[in-house]
């Protein structure tokens, strides 16, 4: 036990390791099972390649600002921190991409076997699916844990200054950061691009399914939800895990001056809760005869919840108690703390997402017009920021109160500990969407599309919870990391005074406010440009090729792919700069006050606009499906067709422009906190 205590770090290191591998085992297990006829397996191929050409081009571009910013790097630092901070981008930024990449390969794999389990009833479709999610959970969580334990124990066996070793961790974060933000934008302009194409021409114009094999959309709708909902939000959720725990141990080496036991205390909170997601996994199956798919994944959330709050205990009092300036009992209320708030944000973005009144109130707007479903759907976009926030604002008040800025650092890491099960929930949607596709296009029998619905239905539940889930840690993370940028001013000598009365924090407050906005517009835009050339190339093909709506021609699939391609790689750039760019700007021509007001701006903001866009979106997106279901006057009715057009809308809400301003905030704050040197 005392050589374990002495080694926290390397057994981090290597439990992280072990989640990797547990990972893989499962992803074997998931190509091992049945992947159905030739023809479910032609369809599942081109989606396969449509996903990783897309990645693989993006890779490029993304390739060529990492290695720029690389050499950047490498300059503006002195000494021992000229090679550690490139050293901490590359590997953030190469792991970052990797838990996205791997992600989805699985996800395209488990989409066609998980069409092949419906065969065998909803639990068969649901583990599978589920199994195929948790390899992408795993997967993000323990890259995440080996990256910043593998850094501080690499850094602390070569003797590297607690500080330094704090700027290779923060440019970690950022590397992770830069990732996520070209995966979230990139992703979501594809896959939505895509969506709003097949959607207006297909469902509204040719009154098609949605995943007609006739549309010529429906391939890149489908290569949209591996690339956007599965690689893009595996980057991101493995950004905003790195970035908290990195950012909780910054803080701890500021506010305990350089304490290790504080320092690492993050890692082991990550490592009990890998383990905790791990054993979970198994606990998701539904009851015999039962049909309440979300209580089933209920179960894995809970599971690791509660198997990681038992050993929290033990293992806070165990390692923190006697550490001058901690008490050990009340650290380990911050981190129940912290998954109390996961819980309490599961329940209210799946009551406002879920077929509940604001869902149904969406649909039942619908009856009177297009108008009408945007009216109604923005105003539940709107009201849905109010629980979460106050849920927000109620923990981090509690957890100051016992643990002061340390305590809401360990609050916001035991809520992204656990990362592996929530985005295991959330993989599942894709997956399942995937399936239905697969399902109608192979003209697969009507009892697996009576399967893989209801599964698709409750996915987009889970994916909309997950976002929930990012955008209240990233709130939680992106506090701490300004009490970090405080601190480090402070160690510098840096007395800045943040307050409203000075006329640069304003300016930067002003800033940091607009800039959610302006990123999400820009995001929007890109998809109305991409959704816009899309319905133009479905209407071309419609009209010069007339066989395809009879069954005789083969669409161009082809040629959706790539414009949504090129749209989502040319638009993610600016985009993608701006949160890079403007702390540098706000820093050099206003100075450090300007730059504190702008990270408070864009924190406020930014969760508002996320919450209200990815809630908003998946609650149009759920009131069209729950008149598909019959209601309201079903498929092909007006109510429908208007629904269609709130879904449309909420598309780029929910899939792009929201979840992309949660590592855009955080980039602000990274970025702040890796000028506050040069700001002295």
């Amino acid at each position: 036990m005392e050589a374990i205590m002495e080694n926290l770090p390397l057994v981090c290191f290597l439990v992280g390791v072990a989640g990797v591998v547990f990972a893989l085992v499962m992803a074997a297990s998931v190509k091992g099972a049945p992947a159905g006829d030739e023809k479910m397996n032609e369809i599942a191929d081109a989606v396969k390649a449509g996903a990783i050409a897309y990645l693989n081009r993006q890779m490029k571009s993304m390739a060529i600002v990492g290695i720029i910013i690389t050499v950047i790097l490498f300059f503006i630092n002195h000494g021992d921190a000229r090679i550690y901070c490139p050293l901490g981008f590359v590997l953030g930024a190469v792991a970052s991409f990797f838990a996205g990449y791997i992600g989805m390969r699985v996800s395209v794999i488990a989409n066609v076997r998980t069409a092949e389990a419906a065969k065998g009833g909803l639990n068969e479709g649901l583990k599978m699916a589920f199994k195929g999610g948790s390899v992408t959970g795993m997967i993000v969580a323990a890259l995440a844990l080996v990256a910043c334990a593998g850094l501080y124990t690499l850094l602390s066996a070569k003797g590297v200054s607690s500080q330094n070793t704090s700027v290779a961790l923060v440019a970690l974060g950022f590397g992770g950061s830069l990732i996520s933000i070209f995966a979230r934008l990139g992703g979501g302009i594809f896959t939505k691009g895509a969506d709003v194409g097949a959607d207006l021409v297909g469902k509204v114009e040719a009154g098609i399914p949605e995943d007609d094999p006739r549309n010529p959309a429906t391939i890149a709708d489908n290569v949209g939800d591996n690339v956007g909902d599965c690689a893009g939000m595996a980057a991101d959720l493995f950004e905003t895990y790195a970035v908290t725990t990195v950012a909780a141990m910054v803080l701890a080496e500021l506010l305990f001056k350089g304490n290790e036991t504080a320092i690492i205390f993050p890692l082991v909170l990550g490592a009990i809760s890998i383990v905790a997601s791990a054993i979970a996994v198994f606990f998701v199956r539904m009851k015999e005869g039962s049909d309440y798919i979300m209580g089933a994944l209920y179960k894995g959330m809970f599971g690791a919840a509660i198997l990681a709050a038992a050993v929290f205990y033990p293992a806070t009092m165990n390692i923190l108690s006697g550490v001058e300036g901690i008490n050990a009992s009340n650290l380990y209320w911050c981190a129940i703390v912290g998954l109390v708030l996961t819980v309490v944000i599961v329940f209210i973005t799946e009551y406002y997402t879920g077929l509940r009144k604001p869902v149904k109130d969406i649909a039942e707007a619908s009856t009177t017009g297009h108008g009408t479903n945007i009216i109604q759907g923005l105003a539940i976009s709107m009201q849905s920021t109010a629980a979460p926030v106050i849920a927000i604002c109620i923990a981090i008040l509690v957890a100051h109160y016992l643990g002061d800025l340390y305590g809401i650092a360990i609050a916001a890491v035991s809520m992204l500990s656990m990362t592996g099960m929530v985005i295991a929930i959330d993989a599942y949607g894709p997956i399942t969407d995937n399936a239905g596709g697969i399902a109608e296009m192979a003209e697969m029998d009507e009892s697996v599309r009576a399967i893989t619905d209801p599964l698709d239905a409750v996915g987009n539940t889970t994916k909309a919870v997950t976002k929930g889930y990012a955008i209240g840690s990233a709130a939680l993370a992106a506090l701490v990391l300004f009490a970090a940028f405080t601190q480090d001013c402070d160690r510098y000598g840096l007395k800045f005074d943040f307050d409203i009365s000075q006329v640069k924090v304003l300016i930067g407050l002003f800033i940091g406010g607009l800039l959610p906005f302006l990123f999400g517009s820009m995001a929007m835009t890109a998809v109305g440009k991409a959704g816009h050339a899309v319905v133009n190339e479905v209407r071309r093909q419609f009209a010069e090729m007339p066989g395809i709506m009879e069954g005789k021609q083969k669409p161009d699939y082809a040629a959706c792919v790539d414009i949504v391609t090129k749209f989502a790689l040319s638009e993610m750039m600016i985009p993608a700069l701006i949160p890079v760019l403007t702390p540098v700007l706000v820093g050099k021509l206003l100075g450090g006050q300007a730059l504190g007001g702008l990270l408070i701006g864009s924190i406020v903001t930014g969760i508002f606009v996320a919450i209200s866009m990815t809630t908003g979106g998946a609650a149009w997106d759920n009131a069209k499906k729950y008149i598909e279901d019959g209601n309201f006057g079903g498929k092909g009715s007006d109510a429908h067709k208007a629904a269609v057009t709130g879904d449309t809308v909420g598309d780029p809400y929910k899939d792009t422009a929201g979840p992309a301003i949660n590592p855009m905030i955080k980039i602000l704050n990274v970025v702040a906190l890796l000028l506050v040197p040069f700001l002295a």
